[in-house]
């Protein structure tokens, strides 16, 4: 009789505790249509010989003005954003991307190993278009798409809620 009293009392227990599961909530991304952003150049994979951005290395400075507002409660993982440069990007030659040209990128939900919850929502530029001239490329909100770091300027992050 002692040991039924013992295992319904562990039952019990057991079905009292409240199970914490994880939740899958990445930090959200709020950036209306209008909001200048800075971007960081990643290492490209496959340069084409003889573009002009191989002369421009990892970690410039990006600075694109989104023309879509990017909303990480309505858009979804891949959904397409446009936006336009602010300001030149430079090479020790010249101006390689005039302000203006048409940038192309994507809302993506990437895994992440430094986030606390595995993943975070990410804006990626993936193309930038200047007097008819298409440049692949990869930019993102953080230095590095390996390391979030949290030494991204405050500035350079759309507003999160």
């Amino acid at each position: 009789m002692r040991r039924l009293v013992v295992a319904v009392s562990c039952l019990l227990g057991l079905f009292a505790s409240t199970a914490l599961a994880q939740t899958f909530r990445p930090q959200p991304i709020h950036a209306p249509a209008g909001t200048v952003l800075t971007f960081y150049l990643q290492t490209r994979l496959h340069p084409a010989s003889g573009d002009a951005m191989n002369a421009i290395p990892a970690g410039a400075i990006l600075r694109v003005k989104l023309l879509d507002s990017v909303d990480s409660g309505v858009n979804h993982d891949g959904d397409e954003f446009r936006g336009e440069v602010v300001s030149s990007l430079l090479s020790r030659s010249g101006v390689v991307i005039d302000s203006g040209a048409d940038v192309r990128g994507l809302f993506v939900l990437l895994r992440s190993k430094s986030h606390p919850e595995g993943f975070r929502y990410e804006l990626l530029i993936t193309d930038i278009t200047d007097r008819g001239k298409s440049y692949a490329l990869t930019a993102s909100l953080d230095p590095s798409l390996y390391d979030a770091s949290d030494q991204t300027p405050a500035n350079s992050r759309p507003a999160m809620k």
